[in-house]
């Protein structure tokens, strides 16, 4: 097959491997680069008009060089994936951003029997997030909208015939042109406990019935336990989230355009399902930590009601803090 015919092929197309990169405008540049350069030229331009009767021309000429150089460097340099403006002006936010964060109210004043420092003490800032609750149903509120999250597996397109490839990415297509919301696709890789599972399948081997199944779960037992030790294996987890429009309303709708998904995206033969509330929370949780081991029983909700028994007959309540 030639590579016209190739590139004419019926359900292949072309993309950049970038596509979010801009677009070039002149000799290579992008509108934000030319704009940097104009906007020095006009300051260099300037400078000239207010200090050339004043100062020798090789010493404009030099400075102009050197601050040239260094402006050429800032609109066309680039570091973390970032145009160098762009992390320069990160840097400088997250230098004059605080470093103490806190959910509770510090804006209060100290009672008058607390005694003030002698110095300046910096106080944490208040701790603003994007989401403020997360009901049963897994929707999350996030102001005027709402979120909710639909958790997923892959599919492996190489080992498919490429009908079935242009099969898949016509289904994948046309589940992102409906889409009509902001919609994110998260893609991660989080640790897995095998020595728990190991545990588990050595503490069980010897109830099994046959002494050949025994041997095989302790050994499988073993073998999993010097993996963990050796290795550290990952699971790859694949999250939805699908977010109401602005002026959407219904008490679920963000619930409905999870199942919305799910119904689309099951044509690609994988697995999805919408998350309920306990599983929201502790995918949040993982993604802000995920090297900390998952708790036993799992992660409550927001404003759930926990429940122990006390002395044998009573129970107490205790409310789950927000923070």
């Amino acid at each position: 097959m030639s590579r016209h015919d190739r590139d004419t092929e019926p359900g292949r197309a072309r993309m950049p491997a970038d596509v979010d990169a801009p677009d070039k405008v002149l000799y290579g540049l992008t509108f934000r680069q030319l704009a940097i350069l104009a906007i020095a030229a006009l300051a260099f331009y300037g400078a000239w008009r207010a200090l050339h009767d004043l100062l020798p021309a090789p010493v404009l000429l030099g400075a102009a060089v050197v601050m040239g150089g260094l402006v050429f460097g800032i609109a066309v340099g680039r570091r973390d994936g970032l145009s160098l403006d762009v992390w320069l002006l990160a840097a400088v936010r997250h230098s004059r951003a605080p470093r103490a964060l806190s959910t509770t109210d510090t804006t209060s004043t100290t009672p008058d029997w607390v005694q003030a420092p002698k110095s300046k003490v910096m106080l944490p800032a208040p701790l603003k997030l994007p989401a403020d609750a997360i009901d049963d149903s897994g929707e999350i509120r996030l102001g005027g909208t709402r979120a909710a999250m639909v958790a997923a597996t892959n599919v492996n397109l190489a080992l498919r015939t490429p009908d079935e490839q242009a099969a898949l990415v016509d289904t994948f297509g046309r589940w992102l042109n409906s889409l009509s919301t902001p919609t994110q696709i998260v893609v991660s890789a989080q640790p897995v406990d095998l020595h728990s599972h190991a545990r588990t399948l050595a503490q069980t081997a010897d109830g099994l019935p046959h002494p050949a199944l025994a041997d095989a779960a302790a050994d499988h037992a073993r073998f999993l336990d010097q993996l963990a030790k050796r290795r550290d294996p990952l699971r790859r987890q694949v999250l939805i989230v699908t977010q109401t429009g602005t002026g959407e309303r219904g008490e679920n709708a963000a619930r409905r355009r999870a199942d919305d998904t799910v119904r689309a995206l099951s044509g690609l033969g994988v697995t999805t399902r919408a998350l309920d509330g306990a599983a929201v929370t502790a995918a949040i949780a993982a993604a802000a930590d995920p090297y900390r081991q998952p708790r036993p029983g799992g992660l409550a909700g927001p404003d759930t009601v926990i429940s122990g028994p006390v002395d044998g007959s009573r129970n107490t309540s205790l409310r789950r803090d927000r923070s």
